[in-house]
C-alpha cells in the first residue's frame, strides 16, 4: 500500500488547560510537543496558537513567532497553520499568522456550521481560567463562520498569493460539495488533500458507516485526483484512524482533538499519540511517509520559500 501521511494537530482552539496539564499552551510546550511529534513520526504539525499566561486562543502572529523559528530549525517537519482559529475569532484575525509566515501548508474550514462544545462542561467540575467555562458555555449558540466568500479569500490570499496548499477539512458530506464547486471556479488544484473531520457536534459523527459515505462521495468528486484523512474527535481517535489507515487514508491525532490515551487515562503527551497510531498503521503494513515524500506527495512549495 502507498506510504501514510501522518498529521499531529498539536493545541488547537478547543479544549481548555483545565482539562489535561498536557495541554501545551507556552511556545516553549508547544515548540517542545511538536518537535516530539515530528521525531516520533508526524510529517505535518498542524499548529495554533494559545496566549501563554491563560492558554486562550490566540491569533496574535507574535504568539506564533515565539514558537514556530524553533520547530522548524529542530525539525523539517511540514509546518500546516490554521487558518480556522478559533470559532469565535473574526476571519481576519483568523488570517493574521496565515498572511505574516505564508507557510507552505493551511487548514480551511469548508463550511459554516453550529460547532457546540458546551457538552464538555458536563466533564468538568473546577476552572484554572475565568475564561474557559464561558467559551465552553457560549458554543450552545455558536456558528462557525466560513462562507463560500470567506473560502474564496483564503484560497486566493493564502493559496494563490502566497503559494500555501491546504488541507480541507470536510465536517460533513456538503463541505465535499462545495470543495467541489471551488474546484469548478478554478480556485482549487490538485493533488486535494481532504481531512475527514468526525465526531464534532455539529458536524458528521465519528462512525464508520459514514466514513464510508465520506469517502464514496469524494470519490465520485474528485476521482483519482485526491487524498483523504481522518480526524476523530475524542475516543473514536485511534479506532476510526485504524479504520481510515485500512481503506488506504492518512490520519491525523492530537491533543487539538482528543487529550486520552485510552479510557480514562490523559495522554501524557503528542508524541504519545503519534506513536501510538503509528504503531496501528505499522501493523497493517503502512509505511509512514517522511516530511519530503509529504511534500513531493502534495505539492508543497518546500520550506525555503516561508517566511518564518
Amino acid at each position: 500500500m502507498s506510504k501514510i501521511i501522518l498529521t499531529c494537530a498539536i493545541s488547537g482552539s478547543i479544549h481548555t488547560p483545565s482539562m489535561s496539564p498536557h495541554l501545551p499552551v507556552t511556545a516553549e510546550d508547544i515548540a517542545g510537543q511538536a518537535i516530539d511529534a515530528a521525531r516520533a513520526g508526524a510529517a505535518i504539525l498542524h499548529l495554533h496558537a494559545r496566549a501563554p499566561l491563560t492558554g486562550r486562543p490566540s491569533a496574535d502572529p507574535a504568539h506564533f513567532r515565539a514558537f514556530l523559528p524553533r520547530i522548524a530549525e529542530a525539525t523539517d517537519a511540514v509546518i500546516n497553520l490554521t487558518t480556522g482559529g478559533s470559532a469565535v475569532m473574526s476571519l481576519d484575525e483568523r488570517l493574521a499568522a496565515a498572511r505574516a509566515f505564508a507557510p507552505e501548508m493551511c487548514s480551511l474550514n469548508m463550511g459554516s456550521m453550529n460547532f457546540a462544545l458546551y457538552p464538555m462542561l458536563a466533564r468538568q467540575t473546577e476552572w484554572l481560567h475565568d475564561w474557559e467555562e464561558p467559551f465552553l458555555r457560549g458554543s450552545e449558540d455558536l456558528v462557525f463562520k466560513n462562507t463560500p466568500r470567506d473560502i474564496a479569500l483564503i484560497l486566493t490570499e493564502i493559496g494563490q498569493d502566497r503559494g500555501a496548499r491546504f488541507e480541507f477539512e470536510c465536517y460533513d458530506v456538503g463541505h465535499l460539495y462545495m470543495l467541489r464547486h471551488f474546484v469548478d471556479r478554478g480556485l482549487v488544484a490538485g493533488p486535494i488533500f481532504i481531512q475527514f473531520v468526525m465526531g464534532v457536534l455539529g458536524g458528521i459523527a465519528a462512525e464508520p458507516m459514514h466514513l464510508d459515505h465520506l469517502k464514496a462521495t469524494a470519490d465520485r468528486l474528485f476521482g483519482a485526483d485526491y487524498a483523504f484523512s481522518v480526524l476523530a474527535a475524542g475516543r473514536m481517535q485511534m479506532p476510526m484512524a485504524e479504520r481510515a489507515a485500512a481503506m488506504g487514508g492518512h490520519v491525523r491525532v492530537g491533543l487539538e482533538d482528543n487529550l486520552y490515551l485510552s479510557r480514562g487515562v490523559l495522554a501524557p503527551s503528542n508524541a504519545a499519540l503519534v506513536e501510538t497510531v503509528r504503531a496501528l498503521v505499522e501493523a497493517q503494513g503502512r509505511q509512514v511517509a517522511s516530511p519530503e515524500e509529504v511534500r513531493a506527495l502534495l505539492g508543497l512549495k518546500g520550506r525555503d520559500r516561508v517566511a518564518f
